[in-house]
């Protein structure tokens, strides 16, 4: 093992994600951090260092030479929770359809934090092959769904995951929530009207 790789001594390798993109921001600042995520997501070279950051020390195995697979793409999405530039949306959506399942999963929950509207997309990845993408994709759809989604998550809650389950039943309610000032309004203005 004499012959690992020896990563920069400044990147932190075993801090918690956040805190690894955080010391990559204050390294390269928010812009080229983003782009270098994006970089990532695209399936594409942002450089060792920059993998270090956003892979942490997972990702010494992959300059060591073992198969990247989809890792670089995930940590690129995974890292735009941290930072953001409003051009790496498209990517994100197109990696909604990646082939790996934890990219697929990954996006979906950028697609949450980052308000991005893909409703539709959304609907279809309740129905993913994978446990987690189907709770990713209705915590998404409960953010931004509208009546006509409620169908779409009451259907997962008969799935025959236990934690696909429960996250239909999470977004039903915020769903149903967030839909209730809506719903309430022309009942009020209608009672108002009849005063």
């Amino acid at each position: 093992m004499a012959n690992k790789l020896n990563p920069h001594p400044d990147i932190p390798l075993d801090l918690p994600t956040g805190e690894r993109i955080a010391a990559a921001v204050e390294h390269y600042g928010e812009e080229a951090v983003a782009q270098n995520a994006i970089t990532l997501l695209r399936a594409k070279n942002a450089g060792k260092d920059f993998l270090l950051y956003a892979g942490g020390r997972h990702a010494l195995g992959i300059l060591d030479g073992a198969p990247a697979l989809y890792w670089p793409e995930l940590w690129g999405a995974r890292a735009l929770l941290h930072v953001w530039d409003d051009a790496a949306a498209p990517y994100v959506v197109v990696g909604l359809g990646n082939q790996a399942w934890r990219v697929r999963e990954m996006c979906a929950k950028v697609v949450l934090l980052r308000d991005l509207q893909v409703a539709p997309k959304l609907v279809r990845l309740t129905t993913d092959e994978n446990p987690r993408v189907r709770a990713a994709a209705l915590h998404a759809l409960a953010a931004q769904g509208t009546e006509e989604h409620v169908e779409t998550i009451a259907q997962r809650l008969r799935d025959p995951e236990k934690s696909v389950r429960q996250a239909a039943q999470q977004a039903r309610d915020v769903l149903r929530e967030r839909l209730r000032p809506e719903a309430a309004e022309p009942a009020e203005t209608a009672e108002a009207a009849s005063e």
